[in-house]
Parts: C-alpha cells; sequence; structure tokens
C-alpha cells in the first residue's frame, strides 16, 4: 500500500490512501471513488450497496463509503470543465464508470482549471464571488445583476444545491489550504470562516466523510516531502 496522501488543486481535491467508513454524507461536489486493486463500494441512502472498479457520485447524493481497500477518491467542483463530463456520465445516483478505473491528476488538472461551458456564465461568476470570501446574498445577487431569488433558483437546476452549501465547500476549501500552509488548526478555521475548530470538523465531515484529524498528517507529510525536494542539494 502507497503513502496516503491528500491534495487540493484546481477545482479539485484528491485523496489516496486506505478506505474508511465514512458515515452518511454528502458532498457539493462530484466524487469519483477508484479501487486501486479490487472493488470500491458505496452505499446508498436506501441502503443498496455499489461495487465497481470506479463509481461517481453527483453532488448533494447521501451515500457513505464502508471500509474496502485502497482508494483513489478525486472531489470534483461543479463550477470546472471536467463536471461538465460526469454530468454527461452520470444519472442522479450512484454509477459505474469503470473508465476512470485509473484516472490521474494529469487527467482531472486541465479541465479542472478551466470553468464549465454548460452553468449559466452568471451563476459561475456567483461561485466565484463566493470561492473568494464572505458575501451576502443580497450583495451577490447584485454583482451578478440577478434578484436574489432568481440566483437562488438558477443554482438549484443547474447544480442540484443551494449556493449556501457551495459557500460551505468553499470555505473548507480556504480551510485545507490554510492547513497545508503549515497553520494551526484554529487558525485554519477562522481562515475558512468557521466559528471554531469542532464547527470545521462537523463541517468538513458532513461533506467530504473526512476529518482535519485524519487530513492534517497526510498533509504535513505531503509539505515536509515537498520541501526536501526542494532543498539545495536533494
Amino acid at each position: 500500500m502507497t503513502a496516503a496522501r491528500f491534495d487540493v488543486g484546481h477545482g479539485y481535491a484528491l485523496y489516496q490512501g486506505p478506505s474508511w467508513d465514512t458515515g452518511f454524507h454528502r458532498h457539493a461536489a462530484f466524487q469519483i471513488v477508484a479501487a486501486v486493486q479490487g472493488e470500491a463500494a458505496l452505499v446508498d441512502a436506501s441502503g443498496t450497496r455499489h461495487r465497481a472498479v470506479a463509481l461517481v457520485v453527483p453532488p448533494m447524493v447521501r451515500h457513505r463509503m464502508p471500509v474496502t481497500t485502497e482508494l483513489r477518491v478525486f472531489f470534483v467542483e461543479p463550477r470546472c470543465s471536467y463536471a461538465d463530463r460526469l454530468r454527461e456520465r452520470c444519472g442522479p445516483g450512484i454509477s459505474a464508470v469503470p473508465e476512470l478505473r485509473d484516472l490521474s491528476e494529469d487527467d482531472v488538472r486541465p479541465a479542472g482549471a478551466r470553468p464549465s461551458g454548460e452553468l449559466d456564465p452568471r451563476l459561475l461568476a456567483a461561485m466565484d464571488e463566493l470561492a473568494g470570501g464572505p458575501v451576502t446574498m443580497p450583495d451577490l445577487a447584485r454583482r451578478v445583476e440577478m434578484s436574489p431569488q432568481r440566483l437562488r433558483g438558477l443554482a438549484r437546476s443547474q447544480l442540484g444545491m443551494p449556493l449556501a452549501r457551495w459557500r460551505v465547500w468553499s470555505q473548507l476549501r480556504r480551510a485545507v489550504e490554510a492547513l497545508r500552509e503549515g497553520r494551526p488548526l484554529a487558525e485554519a478555521a477562522a481562515a475558512g470562516g468557521f466559528a471554531d475548530q469542532a464547527h470545521l470538523t462537523r463541517w468538513m465531515r458532513e461533506m467530504t466523510g473526512l476529518t482535519p484529524a485524519a487530513v492534517l498528517p497526510v498533509l504535513r507529510a505531503r509539505t515536509g516531502a515537498d520541501a526536501a525536494r526542494a532543498a539545495p542539494g536533494t
């Protein structure tokens, strides 16, 4: 088994390592779960167990991940162009996608950096504003020249989730980036706009099935390895 890793790129995040029992949760992103060996498994809200070499879960689909094998798990943000491909591939629930068994960061990274070609540009602009930091719904709607009601409706019809859910996902991204920079957990929670560490932990578990305690050692190990490679004489 390879060393566990967790990383955040433009438009996506990646976890690779042993599986764990996540409990039921829902993402604000598409999730691709690929088995490094054998099969991955996910359980949907009805209790149906899905098994395949690779599975995809659309945003807001409630599910849990039981312990199975070593996994490569991508969280793909719905605002990027790679999400357009996933919208074409998957239905409203968990779907088998065996063609994504060997998906790598090199496959996701270019499309993760490009904006979706399917979502309304005003919705993309609103999501970018929320990713940048706190903003009220009236201010957000005004910036994208829509009424709050129309903006909420557009998010639900095109994303399948409220913008409030995307706001929390954006907060988690900022908190994880702060942890990657080596900042203490309390500072990372504040950087993400969470009330405290417990607030960050609750939302990270609800949105990803992970916790800061699980992610932090992996991030620290990756940061240390990157620094060692960059040091003179290495």
